[in-house]
Order: structure tokens, then sequence, then C-alpha cells
């Protein structure tokens, strides 16, 4: 089959995960499609794009040169971090009962879909359809940074960057929700795509 083939068929099944609703109580197959959309789909992969080619371009780490092999090993750091950050999420969050899909409020005013986008960056619904804090979230996102730290170029293991990258995971999460919030009114609009 080949690697074109197996990524071909990772980005159909991780595609389902964005049709998916929390009306329903997620299963392991979910959060492995979950996983696997939030870490390799088309959203992912192109900010992933965007961050490898600026930070090759900063030259940061300087460990990397400003090279193609500097920006394919930036491009495979982000995706090893961020596939450690997902993966804790979604397991953790199984034995807490934790959603981590974003729920959409696409019947709401302007204002209150933005602040949904905020607060699903900070919570999530449980089984029960509660709203929760997402220690899941907190655990995935704050443990894969000191996690990647074993792996990182020693310029990028300090306590300070690690915050740092704790910051931007969240807010990841945040554009991540917004993206999910407004693409599909977006789409809507601009290409006539009712889906």
């Amino acid at each position: 089959m080949g690697v074109r083939g197996g990524f071909c068929i990772l980005m159909m099944i991780a595609s389902g995960a964005a049709a998916q609703t929390t009306q329903d109580v997620i299963n392991g197959e979910g959060r492995f499609n979950w996983v696997m959309f939030n870490t390799v789909g088309p959203v992912s992969a192109v900010a992933g794009l965007v961050t490898a080619g600026w930070s090759t371009l900063i030259d940061v780490p300087p460990e990397y040169d400003t090279h193609w092999d500097g920006f394919g090993k930036r491009y495979g750091l982000r995706l090893t971090g961020i596939a450690t950050s997902n993966t804790m999420e979604a397991g953790l969050g199984a034995l807490w009962g934790e959603d981590p899909r974003y729920p959409r409020a696409r019947d709401r005013s302007f204002g209150a879909r933005v602040r949904n986008v905020v607060k699903y960056t900070f919570l999530a619904r449980n089984d029960y359809g509660e709203t929760v804090p997402a220690y899941a979230r907190y655990a995935g996102i704050a443990g894969g940074n000191f996690l990647s730290n074993t792996w990182r170029p020693n310029s990028e293991t300090t306590t300070g960057h690690t915050i740092g990258r704790i910051g931007l995971g969240f807010l990841g999460r945040m554009s991540s929700n917004a993206l999910l919030e407004f693409w599909p009114d977006i789409r809507s609009r601009v290409f006539g795509d009712e889906r």
C-alpha cells in the first residue's frame, strides 16, 4: 500500500471526526478519529507548515539551522508534540469521561458563539452531557509539552519555553474551535456548500 496509501486511509478515517456531534457519547473509535484528525488532519497539517516555515525563517531552535533539513525537523518536532498531547487528552478523557470534541453553537448569536469558542477551550462535555473542566486537556497540553522536552533541542527545554508552548497549545485549541464553529458558515456562504 505504501506511505501515500496509508496516509490517504488515515485522512479518510480522520475526516469523519469533523462530522460527529457531541450529542452522542464518544467511543474508542471516535477518540482515535479525533486524535488523527487533530494531529494529521488538513488544519493541523497547514498549521504545521506555517509554524515550521516561520521557525525556519527566524531560526528557532538554532540547532536546526535554516535549510530544508531544519524545516523538516521543526515540522516533525511540532507533529510529535501535538500527537503526544492529543493522545494524552483522548486517553485520559476516556478514563475520566471527558469528550474532547468541540460542540458548535450554530443557532446562537455571534457573541454567544465566540463565548462558546473560548468556553470550550477550557471546558469539555462529560459522558452525561454536563459541562466540566477539561482536566484531560490540561494534562494533555501541559504533560505533552513537558514530556516533549525529552526529545527537543536543549535551547527549547527551559521551563519558560515549556510554559510558553503550553500557552500556545491553548491558543491553538481556541483557534481550532473558532474554525470548527465558523468555517461551515463561511463555506456555505462563499461556496454554497450546505454540508
